[in-house]
């Protein structure tokens, strides 16, 4: 995720975080595991890749700087997602953050059901 706060103060640029995001789903119907990953994967700053090139990479950054997302916001929109899905019973979503700049770590949780 790309921290909104180090946005807010730069002209040139914010510091990202690499996190772990893992849910937990309960549902009527299957729920295949891809459709989770872009789930989650559409709720952060920005997809994840394996390999970019030069010029992809420009672009994936860009993307991430234009949808800032606090690790909170993370796990909300994650949730608001699964809401949508009237298959889920009960969920649990958890994010950590490995901040770049801070000697902390972000957490944030949220279950319902």
């Amino acid at each position: 995720t790309l921290c909104p706060c180090s946005k807010a103060i730069s002209r040139y640029g914010a510091h990202n975080q690499r996190g772990v995001v893992t849910v937990q789903v309960r549902s009527q119907n299957i729920f295949w595991i891809e459709d989770l990953i872009s789930l989650v994967e559409s709720s952060a700053s920005s997809e994840l890749y394996s390999l970019l090139k030069r010029e992809d990479e420009k672009a994936v950054t860009e993307r991430a700087y234009e949808n800032p997302v606090f690790v909170e916001d993370l796990v909300r929109n994650v949730a608001l997602k699964l809401n949508a899905t009237t298959d889920v019973t009960w969920y649990k979503v958890e994010a950590e953050n490995y901040e770049s700049i801070h000697n902390h770590n972000a957490y944030a949780c949220i279950e319902k059901g």
